[in-house]
């Protein structure tokens, strides 16, 4: 097995984890919204260990928008606790 089989082998659990993050995101209770955000930045990163070797630069660009705002997330939940 190659470097770049196991790079692909990085998007299954960032496609099962990213689905993962949008059902905790849409979750009643607000600690499980926040797991939602983390799960989510968890995501970006390994999309983007995916995406840059791969030289997917639009994915790339989306995660790191992705993260960015995903951060907000963050920060605005925890203002509210």
């Amino acid at each position: 097995m190659t470097s770049l089989d196991l790079l692909d082998l990085i998007q299954w659990p960032a496609m099962i984890i990213t689905i993962s993050a949008a059902w905790y995101v849409g979750a009643e209770r607000k600690d499980n919204r926040n797991w939602g955000f983390w799960l989510f930045l968890l995501s970006n990163l390994l999309w983007l260990i995916w995406a840059i070797p791969q030289s997917a630069w639009a994915l790339a660009i989306l995660q790191i928008s992705l993260a960015i705002m995903n951060i907000r997330g963050v920060l605005k939940s925890e203002k509210k606790q």
